[in-house]
């Protein structure tokens, strides 16, 4: 399979007013098969990144593609081929899980032959179909993640975007996860995702970028950027070389 960039972010800047820059000039590129992960301490700009590749925030400087379309100029086609989970999914929580699961189904057009069957096997996978039957209200932090997660699976997504995907949630649905990211890019898909649990990326990504004060100052293949160390240690080592 020849490989496609799913995601390809250019030049990409944003300030929230004053001069600081949340993202400073920030480009890199996710290809289809890839699992990349986009790490840096809590306010370097990841989620601001994230938060303008899903489309939620708006910009000016820079260009953001997504299979091949403008999230600036074709947001819906951008929007038709990814699924995105903040770091605190917000569910509606007055309806049950399976009607939420179905609402999300039913804005992504997903006829009841496809909806039934990727429902089942998540929610087996997820361990919560005996639940999917009460209100999002009743659930835990851990049960809306999981809820969250069969949204963002169910249209089949060509690009997974997540915001520090694996905090809050058990042993065996964090395994689970893992083993659907690698089953969606060997059939293609992309998955990009910060996270502060570099052990967790060092073992499942191929690919990171490191970002600090909104600049991305180390990117490429895992075996590239730790050659022989830790992912820890260069990530350390990059920070103090930046100090």
């Amino acid at each position: 399979m020849s490989e496609k960039a799913m995601l390809e972010i250019r030049n990409y800047s944003k300030s929230y007013g004053g001069e600081k820059k949340a993202a400073d000039n920030v480009s890199l590129q996710v290809m289809s098969g890839d699992i990349y992960g986009f790490i840096g301490h809590n306010g370097a700009g990841k989620s601001t990144t994230i938060r303008a590749v899903v489309g939620v925030l708006d910009f000016t400087e820079g260009e953001i593609y997504i299979d091949g379309h403008s999230v600036k100029n074709e947001p819906m086609e951008c929007k038709k081929v990814t699924a995105y989970i903040p770091d605190n999914p917000d569910l509606y929580e007055n309806l049950t899980g399976i009607q939420y699961l179905n609402f999300v189904a039913d804005v992504f057009d997903i006829g009841a032959a496809e909806r039934e069957e990727r429902i089942r096997r998540y929610a087996d996978a997820f361990e919560i179909t005996a639940a999917l039957g009460d209100l999002i209200s009743s659930y835990s932090h851990g049960m809306k993640q999981k809820v969250a997660l069969i949204s963002a699976l169910i249209h089949e997504p060509k690009l997974l975007v997540l915001d520090e995907p694996f905090v809050g949630l058990d042993p065996k649905a964090t395994f689970k996860l893992k083993e659907i990211m690698h089953e969606m890019c060997e059939k293609g898909a992309a998955v990009f995702f910060s996270t502060h649990v570099l052990d967790v990326a060092e073992k499942l990504c191929n690919k990171v970028a490191i970002i600090r004060q909104g600049k991305i100052i180390d990117s490429g293949t895992m075996e590239e950027m730790t050659e022989g160390h830790s992912l820890e240690e260069v990530f350390l080592e990059v920070e103090q070389d930046e100090q």
